[in-house]
């Protein structure tokens, strides 16, 4: 997979080294804003939201862990990949979740008069949730919507994006598609999509249409959410957590103690 870097840079905001995964020291708002900024700067590149899930995938997937090291911006989704960027001294560092990251920018660009494009999720999705956020935001710009097949898209249904795209050219193009799909799919797309940033987003077209309940705000700041996710979604998501999450601790107490060295990647995007 051959991936290109983004068009301009990001101010130096920093990155916590979470197993060797650069993720960058930002908090929501400070996310929104680089974003919004970006978007401004006529930059092109794409946003990855990224937890304890990605980071581990990331220590089985070197062309996962590659689009991370070439995104414009990675912030950190889950509250453990929080802690350990505080940890590192990183103390501005606050969660930014998909859904959370989509509603404040959807929000804003009411005035901002940010443009969006909403691909992924299952048939009927990316309507539904065009449909939610217009009633929230009276006012938002949605210029498009795309329910793409479970498997890679044909050449023929690529071009057709394509030319939808340079129809449209959004500001924001919004990903909801499952983890590393979506990253890899930004990644091998950057450039060749008529659009601004692309933004990983997951489960937030499922959050945001309620097919998927979100979790009370003490369940998310005490790192809980995967425990409220494992219960509304067992069978799917019982073996990720069971050995990711448990690797994950063994991996994070080999990086505190020093008896594993998790070395972050050259970085040319933005600095360190």
């Amino acid at each position: 997979m051959s991936l290109r870097k983004p068009t301009k840079q990001l101010p130096d905001v920093g990155r916590a080294n979470v197993l060797g995964v650069g993720v960058h020291a930002v908090n929501l708002d400070e996310a929104v804003g680089l974003i919004e900024d970006a978007v401004k700067a006529a930059a092109q590149g794409y946003v990855c939201v990224t937890g304890v899930h990605g980071v581990m995938e990331a220590q089985r997937n070197p062309k996962f862990k590659a689009a991370l090291n070439c995104a414009l911006l990675v912030v950190p989704d889950g509250v453990p990949t929080v802690w350990i960027g505080r940890w590192q001294g990183k103390n501005r560092m606050g969660r930014v979740f998909g859904p959370d990251l989509m509603r404040k920018l959807c929000q804003r660009s009411v005035e901002t008069g940010l443009t969006h494009y909403l691909y992924g999720g299952k048939p009927g999705i990316a309507e539904e949730l065009k449909g939610n956020l217009e009633k929230w935001f009276p006012g938002i710009r949605i210029v498009g919507t795309y329910t793409p097949p479970f498997r890679p898209l044909f050449p023929a249904e690529k071009l057709e994006l394509q030319e939808e795209l340079g129809q449209k050219s959004p500001d924001l193009f919004w990903i909801g598609l499952s983890t590393p799909k979506q990253e890899q799919f930004m990644a091998e797309n950057l450039g060749a999509l008529n659009c601004k940033v692309m933004l990983g987003v997951g489960a937030a077209f499922d959050i945001h249409t309620a097919r998927i309940k979100d979790a009370p705000a003490w369940i998310k700041s005490a790192g809980l959410q995967w425990l409220h996710r494992l219960y509304q979604e067992p069978s799917r998501l019982w073996k990720r957590y069971l050995l990711n999450n448990s690797a994950f601790i063994y991996h994070t107490m080999l990086q505190f103690t020093g008896l594993k060295r998790y070395d972050l990647e050259p970085r040319d995007i933005a600095g360190d």
